[in-house]
């Protein structure tokens, strides 16, 4: 049912629900002016017709016609009636379009998360092939500092599909490898370090180190610690900051140094700042294209498969 604020013209504040198939028959007598031709327009007998008419005109409490054996015109209620009865159709039909269009991926929202300054070439091109592929899809780009966030807003589906690094997926993630990172150390260009081809673990034991917070975690973070504990020191932090564009800035000014990824260190723009390849002993670390196992959304699909020529998988 479609409930229709009638035209002033009609009967005052009355507010009155007409159903669809009476629209259609309105319309068609209205433009016919003539029952027999409307009936074939519409595929069907007149006398139902005229029915359709005439409860119409109850449930208004107007007539919508005026009738005489030769002929048919709209009354005053009925020319009133015209346009907001076009406007629904057009409505019911912009309707049923667009949920075509979502059934089959063509339009669409998916809402994309993703984690700091490591992501935002991956998300860029993922961006462009699936506006080129889809351009009725809607990407909303939420970016988050800590991955873990990211993987949050999968789980409890406030997002659909997100950029993030795991050791293993949480239950009802999935996801493919889609960027391999390594560790870099970035130092200012006055530092020793500055020079050097590679710099290995066991040479930051005394180092300043500006990193990443503990909590909420980071995965970096995580992984620095582990490296430190395994070659037997512990990391001599002197300042946290609370992204990646804020680690940078401190280390460009000549406070400490940082441990990053390379993708990272590759997004700054900073004179400033040399970054050094680190040696340690690591597993590869990969970052996820994930999304929940059980999504039916047509558009993150679509999305995903733009993404499969975007960013190929990397094992």
């Amino acid at each position: 049912m479609l409930e229709i604020q009638r035209d002033p013209a009609g009967v005052p504040g009355l507010k009155d629900d007409m159903e669809i198939h009476q629209i259609r028959a309105f319309l068609a007598v209205a433009e016919e002016l003539h029952f027999g031709r409307a009936a074939d327009r519409l595929g069907m007998a007149q006398p139902p017709l005229s029915r359709t008419i005439r409860q119409l005109e109850r449930e208004l409490g107007a007539d919508l016609f005026r009738r005489t054996t030769r002929s048919v015109t709209l009354s005053p209620a009925g020319q009133a009636l015209v346009e907001p009865a076009r406007e629904v159709l057009a409505s019911c039909d912009t309707a049923r379009e667009s949920i075509k269009l979502a059934t089959h991926g063509e339009i669409g929202h998916v809402r994309f998360g993703f984690a700091g300054a490591s992501s935002h070439k991956l998300v860029a091109r993922i961006a462009e092939v699936s506006r080129r592929r889809r351009p009725g899809i809607s990407l909303r780009l939420e970016s988050s500092t800590f991955a873990h966030e990211a993987l949050a807003g999968l789980i409890d589906s406030t997002l659909d599909l997100a950029l993030v690094r795991w050791q293993a997926p949480p239950p009802r993630i999935t996801g493919r490898p889609v960027m391999i990172e390594r560790p870099v150390v970035v130092v200012y260009a006055d530092h020793r370090f500055a020079g050097r081809s590679s710099i290995d673990i066991t040479e930051l034991a005394e180092e300043e180190l500006i990193l990443l917070p503990t909590n909420p975690t980071s995965s970096m973070r995580e992984l620095i610690q582990h490296w430190a504990f395994r070659a037997g020191f512990t990391p001599n932090v002197i300042q946290e900051a609370p992204d990646s564009w804020m680690v940078m800035a401190l280390v460009s000014t000549g406070l400490g140094i940082a441990i990053t990824y390379d993708s990272v260190a590759g997004s700054m723009n900073d004179a400033n700042l040399v970054t050094v390849p680190l040696e340690v002993e690591h597993d590869p670390i990969r970052v996820y294209l994930a999304h929940r196992e059980d999504d039916d959304n047509p558009a993150l699909h679509e999305v995903i498969r733009a993404a499969e020529t975007a960013l190929p998988t990397i094992e």
